[in-house]
Order: C-alpha cells, then structure tokens, then sequence
C-alpha cells in the first residue's frame, strides 16, 4: 500500500516538493477521501497501483494547487503531476538564458503527443502564461483534451491539432511561417507492447503487488511504446527537426534511459546541431533528463 511521497530533487519553483497535504488535498476534491488511508507508519497515502487512486489524486492536486478542473477517461496516460510540472520549470530556465523566466503570450510552445490528460500546456499556461500547441496521433486523445481546454475556458491559450501522418512528427503538421520558442515532448518509452507489459509488472513489484499487470498510470498503445521504442522516436524527432531548424528556438525531449543518450548526442552532431543541452530531473528515486538542442541562427 502507498508509495514515495517525499520528492527530492524537484525543481525549486515546484510546487509540489515535500509530502502530499492530504488534509487540504480532500478539501479540493472531498472524492479523494474513498482513496486515503493510512501506511505502515501512519502517514496519509492512497494505493499508488489503483489506477483510479492515481487519477482522483491528479484532479485534486491540479484543482488545489492550479485551479484547473480535470478528468481522463479510463484507458489513457494518467501523468505524475510532480514530474510533468518539473520538465516545464526546466525548460523555462532554458529560456530565461540566465535572465528572466519570459512569461505571457508571446511564448508559444510546441507539445508533441499532448495526450489526453492535455498536461503540460495547462501547467506551462497556469505557470508562465505560455500559449502551447498541442499535437497528437489519436483523435480520442485530442477528443479529451479538448474537453479540459474548454471546461478551463482556455481555448484563447491552448491550441489542439491532429498530426495527420503517425510516422511524422514536425513534418504535416506546421503550417507556413509557424515558429515557436520551444518543443517539449514525453515520447514513447518501450519499443513493443510486450516490453511495456513487462515494464508495468516491474513497477506493480517495486510497489508490493502481486498479479496481473495493470498500469496504475494507465496508458494506451501509442502512448507507451512504438517501434524501436524511445531512441528511434527521437532519433526521428532529431532527423525532422534538423529539417526545420528555425521553427523552434529550442527543440527538447523527455529521455528516460540514460543509455539513449550517446546514440542520440552523436545523431545530434550530425544533423548539425549548434548547441545540446542534458538537463537532469529527479523524483525522488526515479531519474530521467531532458535533452535539448538548437540549430546555428536560434
């Protein structure tokens, strides 16, 4: 029953370092209460492997702590909010250069694979007040995002367009003169629908479960895996990219294995890339990093 709480290495601007305050967290959402109960050592926690514990907890931690209003439909991503909300805190400091965050409107990024749960442009709007542009394969997906992005009255901010092409990721789906001071994408991880089983049934035992895989974070095909797994989905990112250099003043991506990274750092030096960024991020025992680049002229 439970898991971590306690998240060291968030970013300092996070808003959610330390443990979970409960208390005020039921206050926001009082249908959070049916999940909470207490550990072993009698500190509030929920089951973090009950796939609805982990989606009621977002909706009150996204309506405590950003006044957002929040579902998913069963089935799709339910993302860690801790970690989503770090990815934007770092990659705003990869824009303030060393100066000032910039904030406001005139800040347009790019979300590549936005997903259902339409996450990083409504933390990146409620933040920084950044409009985004959140693209997507599957119309179901963009479907449930749309519906966060109306409920929240965030249609002047949050863009949602369908990348018509699944083999595609910048290429079909910008249109003429379109650029953007930044690209952030969480891409799939596993390169079969057996490896992310396998990958859910690993976390199910690190939390003390037993039985049949389930995805407590849930997650469909396209969200999880695709062929080749992380290292060719952002190997094609890279190729696209370097094909449209000056569409973004910064490219980035989630990059979970650290072992990815050589084989992406050496298809970066030959697309041409003037500048990469490695950009560690930790919660509490999970590690991951953002790799980021540009091209000579941004």
């Amino acid at each position: 029953m439970g898991g971590p709480q306690a998240k060291p290495g968030l970013h300092p601007r996070n808003r959610h370092q330390g443990r979970y305050d409960f208390a005020a967290l039921v206050r926001a959402c009082p249908e959070l209460a049916a999940f909470v109960r207490p550990n072993p050592h009698q500190d509030e926690t929920i089951d973090f492997a009950d796939p609805g514990a982990v989606r009621t907890l977002n909706r009150a931690l996204l309506r405590l702590c950003y006044g957002i209003t929040w579902d998913l439909p069963e089935g799709f991503l339910c993302p860690p909010i801790p970690g989503r909300a770090d990815y934007i805190h770092h990659v705003a400091d990869l824009l303030a250069e060393g100066g000032a965050v910039p904030r406001g409107g005139a800040v347009r990024v790019l979300d590549i694979g936005v997903g259902a749960s339409c996450i990083y442009p409504v933390l990146g709007h409620r933040e920084y007040g950044w409009r985004f542009l959140g693209s997507d394969i599957d119309p179901a997906a963009l479907a449930s995002a749309g519906r966060i992005v109306q409920a929240n009255g965030l249609g002047d901010s949050i863009e949602l367009r369908l990348q018509p092409c699944r083999a595609d990721i910048f290429q079909g789906l910008l249109r003429d003169g379109e650029c953007f001071a930044l690209s952030i994408c969480n891409p799939p991880f596993h390169a079969s629908a057996q490896e992310a089983r396998e990958g859910t049934l690993r976390k199910l035992v690190n939390l003390g479960k037993g039985g049949p895989p389930r995805l407590n974070f849930g997650g469909r095909s396209a969200e999880l895996w695709c062929p080749g797994g992380e290292p060719a989905f952002v190997g094609r990112m890279i190729a696209e990219s370097a094909q449209m250099p000056t569409r973004c003043r910064w490219f980035s991506t989630l990059v979970s294995r650290s072992a990815s990274l050589p084989a992406l750092r050496r298809a970066l030096a030959q697309a041409g890339a003037r500048q990469v960024r490695t950009l560690p991020m930790a919660q509490g025992q999970k590690q991951s990093r953002i790799l980021a680049w540009r091209f000579p002229g941004q």
